[in-house]
């Protein structure tokens, strides 16, 4: 991030780049590929090595396993130790990126984030035009957790800022604590940092087969006991070296460490990077103590639902008609198959991986008010509900990788009427996901706002398919 980089704007990859590399835990060499992708599709996953090639996107509800690093599946399709590569795309301000795999873990690489920044600045991060959506909170969320003396809290802050604490009983490691004042800073403190283990963790994982992409070279051991001569035989021969030493400040045959506090500052990285799962940018201070993978998700639940629970009260749009518009009627009929007089929507103008926000100034002039209360024209309710259900048709597309998709609607629940909609009016049409796509099933709840009031709402479900 430059002085330039505008945090109020979405921004995605200049081009495609790829990267390749050995899973830590599978073993399996996967390569990697990270694609531009459009306003609102936020950060999705995608493993083209299976048949259906499943999407699977960064969202802390489809968590399944955080017992070595962080794994979201989707049916039986998995893609996991996504944190390094999240915290990458946080810390250099990308919104939106289809993240292409051929196998079910991402690459370990140096056991830091920094591979992945340098390949984020190779390409480059462009501007888009849709505006990104805040969060702050208005009161302190906590977590805690007695058992591994876990305590997390976010409290209210103007900027997203992170501070870590450590403290694992170690005289190798001691009291650490690492801080993050602003994420401009991520790319140079903390994405160079590597993840650690203690030796006796290491020696379990080796026992139960469990790091077949291990090297000696993408983890900081720390030697937590004595070590015999025939243990430093089977490292070395597990490692594929010579020789395997004990350096004298109590860390395996390691290169130096690159920070004196790195363990620390990787704890941070992997915050950073499992934060990303709530699906929101936030504005918040997190102070973590003793954070891991399983508490980082807990937290980042309770934030997501913080979030869902409370901002309905600051969501009405605002609507500036100066402001040129994400989609305009031109996008929208190169998204949607619907014409005139049945195109509802005449742009749309915020679009997030989670929500849409689409206008349609109402005139005397629709051709529905001739035969609908003449001489007291009102706009039939079914018609607010197409109109809704046209913009959720566009989040929902936007949502899904490259291709031509049509949405068709399933079920409508929940339909209110609460003001009339007449000519003059300016309907704003909001559509937000209420839970994530799965085998694309879209379920999402509708507002029309008009004068700031709702006017009418409802809860749909829709279903994506692939033009042929």
């Amino acid at each position: 991030m430059d002085n330039h980089f505008n945090p109020d704007k979405q921004h995605t990859l200049n081009s495609a780049v790829s990267i390749s590399g050995t899973g830590l835990h599978t073993g399996v060499l996967v390569d990697m590929t990270l694609k531009p992708a459009n306003p609102g599709f936020g950060i999705q996953f995608q493993r083209i090595d299976l048949p259906s090639q499943p999407v699977i996107k960064a969202d802390c509800d489809l968590v399944t396993d955080t017992s070595r690093g962080t794994t979201l599946q989707v049916g039986d399709a998995k893609v996991s130790t996504v944190e390094h590569v999240l915290a990458a795309l946080v810390g250099m301000g990308v919104d939106n990126v289809l993240i292409e795999l051929n196998g079910p873990e991402i690459p370990i690489m140096d056991g830091s984030s920094a591979p992945f920044i340098e390949l984020i600045a190779a390409t480059g991060v462009v501007e888009q035009e849709a505006a990104k959506a805040w969060y702050s909170l208005d009161e302190n969320i906590y977590h805690y957790d007695d058992a591994k003396r876990v305590e997390m809290v976010a409290l209210p802050s103007l900027d997203y800022q992170i501070t870590t604490l450590i403290d694992f009983n170690s005289p190798v490691l001691g009291t650490q604590h690492a801080g993050l004042k602003t994420i401009k800073d991520f790319r140079t403190e903390i994405a160079p940092c590597r993840t650690f283990c203690f030796l006796h963790e290491l020696e379990m994982l080796l026992d139960h087969d469990l790091i077949k992409g291990g090297d000696i070279n993408n983890a900081i051991v720390v030697v937590d006991k004595p070590v015999t001569d025939e243990e430093m035989e089977r490292l070395a021969k597990v490692f594929k070296r010579d020789k395997i030493e004990v350096k004298s400040e109590g860390y395996l045959n390691n290169l130096e460490l690159r920070f004196p506090n790195e363990p620390a500052r990787h704890k941070l990285l992997d915050v950073v990077g499992d934060l990303a799962l709530i699906g929101y940018p936030i504005k918040a201070r997190i102070i973590a103590n003793r954070p891991g993978h399983s508490s980082n998700v807990e937290f980042a639940k309770k934030i997501k639902q913080y979030i869902k629970k409370n901002k309905h009260v600051k969501d009405v749009p605002v609507y500036d008609p100066t402001m040129p518009p994400i989609f305009p009627l031109e996008k929208i009929e190169k998204t949607l198959p619907h014409r005139h007089p049945f195109l509802l929507v005449d742009k749309i103008i915020e679009l997030t991986d989670t929500y849409i926000v689409g206008v349609k100034n109402v005139t005397f002039n629709e051709w529905f008010f001739p035969g609908h209360f003449p001489g007291n024209p009102v706009m039939p309710g079914v018609l607010q509900i197409e109109a809704l259900a046209q913009t959720g048709g566009i989040l929902c597309i936007n949502s899904m990788p490259e291709g031509q998709y049509d949405t068709y609607f399933l079920k409508i629940d929940n339909c209110k009427f609460k003001q009339m909609v007449r000519p003059g009016d300016t309907m704003l049409l909001k559509m937000e996901f209420t839970g994530p796509i799965r085998r694309g099933i879209c379920e999402m709840r509708g507002t029309v706002y008009v004068g700031g009031k709702v006017a009418t709402e409802a809860d749909l479900v829709a279903q994506i398919v692939k033009r042929s």
